[in-house]
């Protein structure tokens, strides 16, 4: 019997295994004291492909991880933090390490099974109905892509006709548009809509807008809204939403990758009123339920749409037919080799428990708060309040810079550059915000 050339002995695995940990914790310990930010070229990662072994790998990782915004530092307070947890850094670890493959309940039911109350756990978090089933993807983007999939499936008997409409408003991620030209619609099928003074769907100017292309002969036939914008936060007025779709017969899609996780709270949830309402909705974990990137989720209220939108039969797959009570999760997503991603967030929930979830999100809208009142103390200007943890804020006089490296960005509203914070991170102080915010101010622009 010949040798695996790509074995190692069981000290060998051990000692690599508890170096890799010590790394993962000596970086969760010092991430406080880490730069933010930081990028460099590294001209000595462009070599050839080694015909034997290379001195020290991992060595040679930790000058890779040093040049990285670091978007689970509890001072970044960009874009959308993704600030995990060690425990499901460690799922993340078992989930490669079983390597199990969670793509049919023959090859994997125990992990099936995991998933399907995960799933639950999220529907019941978010009110959606019995029946309702789910999945996990990569992220937002592949959920909402799926959703909009099963939309089409359902309103359109599956075909991009020329004549359909998807409505949405200008605050919508861009996501949405890359899963419209992914279906088959062209551009202009994605009709965006002026959001209103509080960065909402305007939902009279979208009835308007609705009867407006049915008379001209077009197929309107689903709406996008949103838990949670990007942008500012905004959640768009559910209730109204679901009642006009209901009335016109449209798919009622919540992109709720940002907002919808923060459910897990009961203050937050109570600012979600309608999201039990969705036709379909879409959650990423690795933003407010603190989870490592790869843990999108989508939702669909009509459970078995999903199976009748992307279940195909293959002859080589026949003795995978699940049974009664089982699922084929290649049955109800775009993807048939797929990981354990359920892994991560289960063990996370059952380690802490839903309450320090919940303790966790109340603390970035706690946050989010004091810095607002910390910026008008100091004499900025609110541009958009804090909303789910998100702020934009101006100096009252002169321009806004961006700053990466600071942890802040910027963005566009109507047309302005504002500043914008993101504060969901648990372990961020109001020392870590105020550093930044003061930086801000007062530190002048690198290129001044």
């Amino acid at each position: 019997m010949p040798e695996n050339p790509l074995a190692l002995t069981p000290e060998e695995m051990r000692a690599l295994g508890y170096r890799a940990v010590d790394m993962l914790v000596d970086h969760y310990t010092r991430l406080p004291d880490l730069p933010v930010f930081s990028k460099a070229t590294l001209p000595e990662l462009q070599e050839p492909l080694p015909e034997q072994p290379a001195p020290d790998p991992l060595l040679r990782l930790t000058e890779v991880v040093k040049h990285a915004m670091l978007t689970n530092h509890p001072g970044f307070l960009a874009f959308i933090p993704s600030p995990s947890n060690f425990v499901s850094v460690i799922g993340d670890l078992l989930t490669s390490g079983y390597n199990l493959f969670a793509g049919t309940w023959l090859e994997a039911s125990g992990a099936a099974q995991i998933e399907l109350v995960t799933i639950d756990w999220l529907r019941q978090l978010c009110g959606l109905p019995d029946g309702t089933r789910g999945l996990f993807v990569s992220g937002g983007s592949v959920a909402n892509l799926t959703a909009l999939a099963v939309a089409r499936e359902r309103r359109l008997d599956g075909a991009p006709h020329p004549a359909a409409r998807i409505y949405t408003s200008d605050q919508t991620h861009s996501s949405i548009l890359r899963a419209v030209k992914l279906l088959g619609f062209q551009e202009h099928q994605l009709v965006k809509l002026p959001s209103d003074d509080s960065y909402r769907l305007n939902v009279h100017q979208l009835s308007k807008r609705i009867h407006q292309d049915r008379v001209q002969g077009l197929k309107p036939f689903a709406v996008v809204a949103n838990a949670g914008t990007v942008n500012t936060g905004a959640v768009d007025p559910l209730l109204q939403l679901s009642a006009l779709c209901r009335r016109d017969h449209l798919w009622l899609h919540v992109d709720g990758a940002y907002g919808a996780g923060g459910a897990i709270s009961r203050k937050v949830r109570s600012q979600l009123a309608g999201l039990e309402l969705a036709d379909s909705l879409t959650l990423d974990g690795h933003k407010w339920l603190f989870q490592p990137y790869e843990l999108g989720c989508v939702l669909v209220r009509e459970g078995e749409a999903l199976r009748q939108t992307f279940a195909v039969q293959a002859e080589y797959l026949t003795d995978l037919d699940p049974g009664p009570g089982e699922v084929n999760f290649c049955d109800l997503g775009i993807q048939l080799t797929r990981s354990f991603r359920a892994l991560k967030l289960w063990l996370s929930l059952q380690t802490f428990g839903r309450e320090a979830f919940e303790q966790a999100v109340d603390q970035g809208v706690a946050m989010c708060e004091w810095a607002q009142s910390h910026l008008q103390e100091t004499g900025w200007e609110i541009v958009t309040p804090a909303q789910l943890a998100i702020l934009t804020f101006a100096p009252r006089e002169g321009e806004v810079k961006a700053r990466p490296d600071l942890g802040v960005t910027t963005t566009m509203l109507r047309g302005r550059r504002v500043y914008r914070l993101c504060t969901i991170h648990p372990g961020s102080t109001r020392e870590d915000v105020a550093r930044r915010l003061k930086s801000l101010k007062f530190q002048p622009h690198p290129s001044e």
